[in-house]
């Protein structure tokens, strides 16, 4: 029997090149940006929580635990990882950021086939040359080795990543879905 997967919407940022505004609380075609991505995630995992930092409760009407940072501050999306993974009940963790309102639909299936085919700590997407750090699967006990990470002041994805056994899965077939969407500008293209 394969392990169960915890899903995590990284909604903990502060928007900054939006304006300074939530950005999963940003509306797309009548929807919240985190309804998309709800919408897309959940079906591919056994729980699903949200990780947010400011509008805790708008983001509790989606109905699904949420939580903030431990570390103050807007760590980023490492920060909300860790508290991620300290509140997870299934020994695998899957994230995906509040602004990719398009991820696909074979996320969680896709990376976990890398994760397990490699016996890695970490499975992240990628397409051609680029990677999508945010879009990840790992797994529970690398929690004592990013809390470690954090508190040393470490803040940057790649180099935590660098430290770990990760699996880069190829996603070139779905390349658009990976598109974020950070500014007013981008928004009004979907629009």
């Amino acid at each position: 029997m394969s392990e169960k997967i915890t899903g995590v919407l990284l909604a903990g940022g502060q928007g900054r090149r939006m304006g300074g505004v939530d950005k999963g609380l940003v509306e797309l075609r009548g929807q919240p940006l985190a309804t998309w991505v709800i919408e897309r995630l959940a079906p591919q995992v056994d729980e699903l929580l949200i990780n947010a930092n400011q509008n805790a409760r708008r983001y509790a009407a989606f109905g699904h635990p949420v939580f903030p940072d431990e570390i103050g501050g807007f760590a980023g999306p490492l920060a909300g990882l860790q508290a991620a993974l300290s509140r997870a009940h299934y020994p695998l963790v899957a994230t995906a950021p509040c602004d990719s309102p398009f991820l696909p639909k074979d996320l969680v299936v896709r990376l976990r086939q890398g994760l397990e085919s490699s016996a890695s700590d970490l499975a992240v997407a990628k397409t051609f040359d680029q990677a999508h750090p945010v879009f990840c699967l790992c797994r529970r006990e690398v929690l004592p080795h990013l809390t470690e990470f954090l508190q040393a002041g470490g803040r940057k994805i790649d180099r935590w990543y660098e430290t770990l056994k990760v699996a880069e899965v190829q996603f070139d077939d779905e390349e658009a879905a990976f598109r974020n969407i950070n500014t007013r500008n981008e928004l009004d293209e979907y629009e």
